[in-house]
């Protein structure tokens, strides 16, 4: 990879300034930051694409195994075999992609490419106002969009990978709004779900102090929430600039069905971008629910 070799010079001085176990992370720490400029600069080329709402695309039909002939009685009457262009579909529901804030659908490019590749058909992004004030109405709008695309596609569920902010506003749309009718799993990257204190002069603008410890949309999310029937996903990177402290992005509520996935080796920016991010999530939207209930509550995924 260009960006390791490029820092291999580097590694004798942290040796030496540095104790060893320092040094090991000062050089991962500067791979970290110099993949988050890279990623920086390639979104800032893409965002403009991003800016308008996807077209959407009819859904591609699926066949349940009603619709197919009985093999034993034949297809055309000369073999007894059943055409396999017409097997059936997977019954996978829609994804729906929520960006985080100031940022808009283009961060998905790489990962609506992965999930589409393994499988997914049906994928939407959507893009919420940079000007948006209040994590309830953002969440409010997501479950009007949500019912759209269940009516549009006929199904009754979609799962939802939300980023940094994304993941907060359909986490309240689930939780708070009854949205875990709708969405079968959530999965979150990079999001506060107990509060950030990064970046303390930002606290002009109302949604960032709703992202702070103890804002009255942070404890509403964690009032009791028995009857939530949701799976929720959360991945947390050891190296996010953004969450203040790092475990803030970790789930903890007794009453949801919540794993966090420990993310090694790559800052904020890159979880909706990174290959071994994009096959975690994959993994975590095509888990059963029993085996969500039999895992540990954390686990732990290593891209340096």
């Amino acid at each position: 990879m260009k960006v390791t070799r490029a820092l291999l010079p580097l590694l004798p001085l942290c040796q030496r300034l540095l104790p060893t176990r320092l040094a090991g992370l000062s050089l991962t720490l500067l791979k970290a930051t110099a993949l988050e400029i890279a990623i920086l600069a390639g979104h800032l080329v893409l965002y403009p694409s991003g800016i308008t709402p996807e077209r959407r695309r009819s859904p591609i039909p699926t066949q349940s195994l009603a619709d197919l002939p009985d093999p034993d009685l034949g297809t055309d009457g000369a073999d007894g075999t059943a055409d396999a262009a017409r097997l059936p579909t997977p019954d996978k529901p829609p994804v729906v992609l929520l960006h985080g804030f100031i940022d808009n659908r283009s961060v998905f490019v790489l990962l609506r490419r992965s999930l589409a590749q393994h499988g997914r058909q049906q994928i939407e992004s959507l893009n919420y106002s940079p000007l948006t004030c209040d994590i309830r109405t953002a969440a409010e709008l997501l479950g009007r969009h949500i019912e759209e695309i269940c009516e549009r596609t006929g199904r009754q569920q979609v799962d939802i990978v939300g980023h940094s902010l994304g993941g907060l506003i359909a986490r309240y749309y689930v939780q708070r709004l009854g949205g875990d009718v709708r969405v079968r799993t959530l999965v979150t990257l990079g999001t506060p779900h107990a509060g950030t204190r990064v970046v303390p002069l930002m606290n002009a603008h109302p949604i960032i102090r709703q992202m702070r410890p103890g804002s009255g949309v942070l404890e509403e999310l964690r009032k009791p929430a028995p009857h939530c029937r949701t799976r929720f996903v959360s991945f947390w990177s050891d190296l996010d600039q953004l969450m203040v402290p790092l475990e803030t992005a970790c789930i903890e509520h007794p009453d949801l069905l919540a794993q966090n996935v420990r993310v090694s080796g790559i800052g904020h920016l890159a979880l909706p971008v990174h290959p071994a991010v994009a096959a975690g999530i994959r993994q975590a939207l095509d888990v059963e629910e029993e085996t969500t209930r039999a895992a540990a509550h954390t686990g732990g995924l290593t891209v340096a």
